[in-house]
């Protein structure tokens, strides 16, 4: 099977107001997508559907390897091969790195590849040092944010969603949080990364670029749609859709 994520006419809502307007997606195995936006797309609420965030509406698909989770449960979700590196990294006070990927070897199936995978990857990201402190505590944004990315990499998903992971990285950070990118990208998972900026693309090469405006994928391309975006902006492309959206919809949208 050659498609990691395939999202189908995905509609999602919060109470009356609808987000999500049919959503069509692809994303192969070995294959990295971006989705870039204005502020009320609906990007963030992508992440939270894909991953069974409770309090959404939700109709349509949404496959990975084949496998529906619309309707499962977040842990399902995970074991189907989803995973996520979120805008915020939560903290964890009193649990080392190394303790979670223990624990998580643990209740697999392949624990034993999981703990080979952490020295691998620990030794490929040069973040050894990440797995004897309590996780994402103490560490500076772009830190946590590689630690991220070493947690994605040992979990080995099928799809790794990366949401704004350069939101709040000065420009070094964001060269290191691609380049652990990079290494992570490989034959066997599909990476879908959402940003707002052209500047994290400066140090990946993505395969699709695509524009999401209230709730669609309006505009789809190579790297250079990127390019065009950072010169143009948005406020062209928004008009043409949006001009007619109710005002209370519209200032609704601007908070996701």
């Amino acid at each position: 099977m050659s498609t990691a994520l395939a999202v189908k006419d995905l509609h999602a809502s919060i109470g009356s107001v609808q987000i999500l307007k049919g959503l069509d997606l692809e994303v192969g195995y070995g294959e990295l997508h971006v989705i870039m936006g204005p502020n009320g797309s609906g990007k963030s609420t992508l992440c939270h559907v894909l991953m069974g965030k409770p309090d959404y509406d939700a109709t349509g698909s949404a496959l990975v390897g084949g496998n529906q989770l619309l309707g499962e449960s977040v842990e399902t979700r995970s074991r189907l091969g989803l995973a996520e590196a979120f805008q915020y990294p939560t903290e964890i006070p009193g649990i080392t790195l190394r303790d979670l990927f223990e624990e998580l070897a643990e209740q697999r199936d392949d624990g034993d590849a999981i703990r080979a995978r952490v020295h691998e990857v620990a030794a490929l990201l040069g973040t050894e040092r990440f797995l004897d402190r309590p996780v994402n505590e103490g560490l500076s944004g772009g830190e946590k944010k590689r630690s991220e990315i070493f947690q994605l990499a040992v979990l080995a998903p099928a799809v790794a969603v990366l949401d704004e992971i350069d939101s709040g990285l000065d420009v070094d950070a964001v060269r290191e949080v691609a380049e652990a990118v990079e290494r992570m990208r490989g034959p066997d998972i599909g990476i879908l990364l959402i940003t707002h900026y052209n500047r994290i693309l400066k140090y990946l090469t993505p395969d699709r670029v695509h524009v999401m405006v209230a709730g669609k994928i309006v505009q789809s391309g190579g790297p250079e749609l990127a390019a065009e975006l950072e010169e143009t902006g948005y406020t062209d492309l928004v008009a043409g859709i949006m001009g007619d959206q109710p005002a209370d919809e519209d200032d609704f949208l601007a908070g996701l």
